[in-house]
C-alpha cells in the first residue's frame, strides 16, 4: 500500500503522534502502533514501544481479535451475494441440530440470535482449541439464553456458528476459504490465523506494578471466526480502504455499505453513546461523526479499527498488553484530528451528462400537505428529496428504469416514487407509498386522499 509520512501537515503529524504516546504512557502498553488512512493509502504511521527493543513498523504483526470477526461476516455476505443463502434464512436450514437453528443468518451476523456471550468453560481465550473440537462444545447444552431477534447481546459463539456455516457451504476450513477469498485478492501478505515474524508478544500488565506476565498464544480452534487473525497496521489499512469503497474481487459497494447499516437494537446501556452494530461491524456516533469498524482483544492484545466514510479518513490502532489503553477512543480521536486539522476537499461539481425531459420535469417544489420539499436531479442520476427547510425526512432515490424510483435510505428505503401523469403526459402529483406530493399546497387538481374543500384557501374573521 503507498504510504508517506509527508501528505499530512506538521502540526497535524505531531497530534497524532501526541495522542498516541498519551495513550502508550498513561496505558502502560509494552508497545502501541497506529496508522492513518486517507484517499486510499496510508498517510502517517507511528509507534511507541518499551519492551520490544525499536518501535514497531507497520509490517510487525499483532494479535486482532474480534476483528476477526468483521473477516467472517465478508465471507458470509459472499455466500448471499452468490445466491448459496439468504441472510433471512433460519441457521437449520444448513447446520442442523444446533440448539440454535431458528435464529437467522442475519440474526447471528447482528448479534441478535440469542445467543450466549461466551462459550462454556473453561476461558476459550485462554484454552487450547483441541479441547473444543466439536461445534456442540462451543454452544454448551443451552445455547440460547435471551429470544431469538429480540436484542443484541454480543456472541462470540455466534461468529463460530457462521464460520461453521462457511465451512459447510464452501466444503473448505475456514482458514483456506478466508485465504482465498479475501486476503489473497486484497493483498492482506501479513495477515493469517497463525503469527509469522517479525510480530509481537502478548503482555499482561499488573494492575498495581509496573510490571509484565507473557500471555499465552493459544490456537482458538473452533473458536477462531469470532478471533483468531493476527494482521499489521499496514493490512488492516488496505482493509479499511476495502470495507469503505468495497471491491468486487471480493465484495460489491453496495454490499459494503449493507454491512455498514445498523441492524441491531442498541443495548439500553450503548443508547447514550450512540453505539450501535450492522452486519459484522460496530458503529457509534461520535465527535459529530459517523464511525464504524471493530474492536478486538485476546490475553496479551487490543486492537481497534474506525473509519469515517463520509471524512474518508480510517485509523488503526494495536496494542500487546491485555488491558491498558482505550483503543477505541483513540482510534477515534485520530479520525477526528485528521478530519478537522485538515478537512475532505470535495470533489469537483460536474453536470450530468444528460437529462431525460421526462426526469428534469420531476426537479423542484413539491408539498407533502403543507411540507415544501425540494426534489433534485443530482450528476450520479439519482433524485435526492428534502425538506427545504429545517429537519424532515430525507432520501435518495433510485431509477427503475420504467419511470419509478425506489428509495435508497431513511424513512423512504424500499418505498416506491411514483410519477402520476395525466392524459398528454404531464405529472399531476408523485406518489410515494402512499403519499401525495403537489405542485402546491394541497393542489385541488391532484389526487388528494380526502379531497380538498372546494372553497380552497381563507383567512378567518376575527369577529365570528
Amino acid at each position: 500500500m503507498t504510504s508517506s509520512q509527508d501528505y499530512l501537515l506538521p502540526g497535524t503529524r505531531r497530534a497524532l503522534l501526541h495522542r498516541i504516546a498519551v495513550a502508550q504512557s498513561e496505558g502502560r502498553a509494552p508497545s502501541l502502533v497506529a496508522a492513518v488512512v486517507r484517499g486510499g493509502q496510508i498517510v502517517w504511521h507511528g509507534a511507541r514501544s518499551s519492551v520490544e527493543g525499536h518501535a514497531p513498523d507497520g509490517d510487525v504483526q499483532y494479535r486482532i481479535g474480534s476483528i476477526t470477526k468483521t473477516f467472517t461476516a465478508v465471507l458470509v455476505m459472499r455466500l448471499r451475494d452468490e445466491g448459496l443463502l439468504d441472510l433471512g434464512d433460519p441457521l437449520e436450514k444448513y447446520l442442523p441440530g444446533t440448539g440454535a437453528g431458528e435464529a437467522t443468518i442475519a440474526e447471528l451476523l447482528a448479534h441478535t440470535a440469542g445467543l450466549a456471550a461466551e462459550s462454556p468453560a473453561p476461558w476459550w481465550e485462554r484454552t487450547p482449541g483441541a479441547l473444543r473440537p466439536e461445534l456442540s462444545d462451543v454452544l454448551g447444552e443451552q445455547p440460547l439464553l435471551h429470544p431469538v431477534g429480540r436484542r443484541h447481546h454480543y456472541s462470540n459463539p455466534g461468529y463460530t456458528v457462521l464460520g461453521a456455516l462457511v465451512e459447510a457451504l464452501r466444503g473448505a476450513p475456514w482458514e483456506e476459504v478466508l485465504s482465498s477469498e479475501i486476503l489473497e485478492p486484497l493483498g492482506l501478505r501479513r495477515t493469517g490465523a497463525r503469527p509469522q515474524s517479525p510480530y509481537a508478544g502478548g503482555w499482561a500488565v499488573h494492575p498495581w506494578a509496573d510490571a509484565l506476565l507473557p500471555e499465552p498464544l493459544e490456537d482458538l480452534g473452533r473458536m477462531a471466526p469470532a478471533g483468531q487473525l493476527w494482521s499489521t497496521t499496514e493490512d488492516l489499512a488496505r482493509f479499511a480502504v476495502f470495507l469503505a469503497r468495497g471491491d468486487d474481487r471480493v465484495l460489491s459497494a453496495e454490499s459494503v455499505r449493507e454491512m455498514r447499516a445498523p441492524a441491531a437494537p442498541a443495548e439500553a446501556a450503548d443508547v447514550r453513546d450512540g453505539i450501535s452494530y450492522g452486519l459484522g461491524l460496530q458503529i457509534q456516533a461520535r465527535d459529530g461523526r459517523l464511525l464504524v469498524g471493530h474492536s478486538g482483544s485476546l490475553p496479551g492484545f487490543l486492537a481497534n479499527l474506525t473509519i469515517s466514510v463520509e471524512d474518508d479518513v480510517a485509523a488503526v490502532v494495536l496494542a500487546n498488553c491485555t488491558s491498558g489503553p482505550l483503543l477505541g477512543a483513540v482510534g477515534a480521536d485520530l479520525v477526528r484530528i485528521v478530519s478537522e486539522a485538515e478537512p475532505r476537499i470535495p470533489e469537483p461539481w460536474r453536470p450530468l451528462r444528460e437529462v431525460a425531459p421526462t426526469v428534469l420535469e420531476l426537479a423542484g417544489q413539491w408539498y407533502w400537505g403543507t411540507h415544501a420539499f425540494g426534489l433534485r436531479v443530482s450528476a450520479d442520476g439519482l433524485l435526492a428529496l428534502g425538506p427545504l427547510s429545517g429537519g424532515g425526512r430525507r432520501a435518495r432515490f433510485r431509477s427503475n428504469g420504467d419511470d419509478t424510483w425506489t428509495g435508497l435510505e431513511g424513512y423512504f428505503a424500499g418505498e416506491l416514487l411514483r410519477p402520476v401523469r395525466g392524459a398528454d403526459g404531464s405529472v399531476g402529483h408523485l406518489d410515494l407509498g402512499s403519499f401525495v406530493f403537489t405542485r402546491q399546497p394541497y393542489d385541488p387538481e391532484a389526487s388528494v386522499p380526502g379531497g380538498v374543500d372546494p372553497e380552497g384557501w381563507r383567512g378567518i374573521d376575527p369577529k365570528v
